[in-house]
Protein backbone atom coordinates (compact mmCIF):
# COMPACT_ATOMS: atom_id res chain seq x y z
CA UNK A 1 0.00 0.00 0.00
CA UNK A 2 1.26 3.47 -0.86
CA UNK A 3 1.94 6.05 2.17
CA UNK A 4 2.02 9.71 1.81
CA UNK A 5 3.55 10.13 4.94
CA UNK A 6 6.55 12.18 5.52
CA UNK A 7 9.61 10.26 5.07
CA UNK A 8 11.80 11.98 8.22
CA UNK A 9 10.59 13.56 11.35
CA UNK A 10 10.39 17.50 10.90
CA UNK A 11 9.03 16.88 7.10
CA UNK A 12 5.23 18.52 6.64
CA UNK A 13 2.51 16.18 6.00
CA UNK A 14 1.09 16.31 2.64
CA UNK A 15 -1.66 18.51 1.26
CA UNK A 16 -5.43 17.14 1.80
CA UNK A 17 -6.80 16.28 -1.66
CA UNK A 18 -10.05 14.63 -1.13
CA UNK A 19 -11.85 11.35 -3.53
CA UNK A 20 -14.79 10.12 -3.50
CA UNK A 21 -14.75 6.63 -4.59
CA UNK A 22 -17.76 3.52 -5.70
CA UNK A 23 -17.85 0.43 -4.77
CA UNK A 24 -20.69 -1.56 -6.31
CA UNK A 25 -23.95 0.65 -4.81
CA UNK A 26 -21.67 2.31 -1.96
CA UNK A 27 -19.54 5.64 -2.23
CA UNK A 28 -17.02 6.60 0.55
CA UNK A 29 -14.36 9.66 0.71
CA UNK A 30 -10.30 8.93 1.20
CA UNK A 31 -8.33 11.84 1.88
CA UNK A 32 -4.32 11.79 0.93
CA UNK A 33 -3.87 12.54 4.75
CA UNK A 34 -5.12 8.59 5.52
CA UNK A 35 -8.98 9.90 6.72
CA UNK A 36 -11.42 8.31 5.31
CA UNK A 37 -15.18 8.14 5.72
CA UNK A 38 -17.45 4.55 5.84
CA UNK A 39 -19.35 3.35 2.61
CA UNK A 40 -22.39 5.06 2.01
CA UNK A 41 -25.08 4.11 -0.12
CA UNK A 42 -25.83 8.31 -0.56
CA UNK A 43 -23.08 9.60 -3.00
CA UNK A 44 -24.05 13.25 -1.80
CA UNK A 45 -23.36 12.08 2.07
CA UNK A 46 -20.01 10.76 0.81
CA UNK A 47 -19.46 14.19 -0.52
CA UNK A 48 -20.29 16.01 2.35
CA UNK A 49 -18.32 14.03 4.63
CA UNK A 50 -15.61 14.23 2.32
CA UNK A 51 -15.79 18.32 2.85
CA UNK A 52 -16.39 18.43 6.81
CA UNK A 53 -13.35 16.48 6.69
CA UNK A 54 -11.76 19.19 4.54
CA UNK A 55 -13.01 22.05 6.80
CA UNK A 56 -12.01 20.18 9.99
CA UNK A 57 -8.73 20.50 8.95
CA UNK A 58 -8.57 23.60 7.71
CA UNK A 59 -9.34 23.41 3.83
CA UNK A 60 -11.09 25.30 1.59
CA UNK A 61 -13.44 23.10 -0.09
CA UNK A 62 -13.96 24.41 -2.79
Amino acid sequence: MHSELPAAPGTRMPDHRLAISERGSFAFATCSCGWYAPARRSRDLARREGNDHLVASGVDPD
